[in-house]
C-alpha cells in the first residue's frame, strides 16, 4: 500500500494544467478489494492496468471533465517519484466498444507542469479517439458479419465480400479444430473469422485441412457464399485538440 501522501496535492494540480476544465476526486483505499469498483473501469490492457490489477494502489485519485470524461491517478508501485495515470470507460453498452483501441495510460513525473504537457501529448488525444468512436458506435451500431447458417453435427462456412472467412458450428470437438487452423472466435460477430491477411491460396489449404480432421471425427463442412455487408458509416472528422495551459500564479 501506499504511503505517500502527496497524490490528492498532485492531482490538483495537474487537473488545473491540463487542456479544458477537469476536477479532481481523492479517495483513499484500506484494502485492495476496495479500489476494484473503479480500478475495474480501467480502458487500458498494457502497464497501467497491470499495476492497478495487481497491486494495493491505496491512494487514488479520479479526474473528471464535464463531459463525462475522467482518468484514474494513483502512485506507481515501487517507484516513489513517478504516477500512473489511465482513462476510464464511458457508461456505454459493450458492443459500442468493438474494434475500439484501449487508450493505453502512461507513467508521468512528479513534476505537475511536466506530467500534465505528457497527458495532453499522448494520453489525451488517444482517449478522446476511442470516446469519439464509443459514442459513434453508440449512435450507429457496426453492422454485425452476416453467420452462416448453423446445420447440425457440421461447420457451416461463409466466404465474406472482404476475404474474412466465417464458421459456425455446434460441435464442441469442431471449435478445437478451427482454433488450430487460425480462426479466431468473434464474440461480437458470434462466429469463428479466418482473417483475409492470409490470402485466398492459403484460406483454401486451411479450409481443406480442417475438413480432412473434421472427416476423421463423422463433422462435415458445408461452404457458401455470404451476403454483401453494408459500407461502414465514417467516423466524424474531430476538432484539434485544445493547447496546453498553466494557471496564472
Amino acid at each position: 500500500m501506499s504511503t505517500r501522501g502527496d497524490l490528492a496535492a498532485f492531482a490538483e494540480a495537474l487537473a488545473a494544467r491540463l487542456p479544458d476544465t477537469w476536477t479532481s476526486t481523492h479517495t483513499r483505499h484500506a484494502a485492495y478489494h476496495d479500489q476494484i469498483a473503479t480500478t475495474s473501469e480501467l480502458w487500458d490492457v498494457g502497464a497501467v492496468g497491470h499495476a492497478a490489477s495487481n497491486f494495493v494502489l491505496g491512494d487514488q485519485a479520479v479526474l473528471g471533465r464535464a463531459d463525462g470524461a475522467r482518468l484514474l491517478l494513483f502512485d506507481r508501485p515501487r517507484y516513489s517519484a513517478q504516477f500512473m495515470i489511465g482513462a476510464l470507460e464511458p457508461g456505454a453498452h459493450h458492443d459500442a466498444f468493438h474494434q475500439v483501441a484501449e487508450p493505453n495510460g502512461i507513467t508521468i513525473p512528479s513534476d505537475p507542469v511536466r506530467a500534465a504537457a505528457q497527458v495532453a501529448r499522448r494520453l489525451l488525444p488517444r482517449y478522446e479517439q476511442a470516446l469519439r468512436q464509443v459514442r459513434h458506435n453508440t449512435a450507429h451500431p457496426p453492422a454485425r458479419r452476416t453467420a452462416p447458417s448453423l446445420i447440425t453435427g457440421a461447420v457451416s462456412m461463409a466466404w465474406h465480400p472482404d476475404g474474412v472467412i466465417g464458421a459456425v458450428t455446434g460441435v464442441r470437438e469442431a471449435t478445437a479444430v478451427l482454433y488450430s487452423a487460425g480462426f479466431q472466435y468473434h464474440p461480437y460477430h458470434r462466429q469463428f473469422l479466418l482473417p483475409a491477411s492470409y490470402g485466398d491460396r492459403e484460406q483454401i489449404a486451411r479450409i481443406q485441412a480442417v475438413s480432412q480432421r473434421l472427416a476423421l471425427i463423422g463433422v462435415g463442412v458445408t461452404m457458401r457464399p455470404a451476403r454483401p455487408a453494408p459500407a461502414p458509416t465514417a467516423l466524424p472528422a474531430h476538432p484539434a485538440s485544445p493547447a496546453i495551459t498553466s494557471p496564472t500564479r
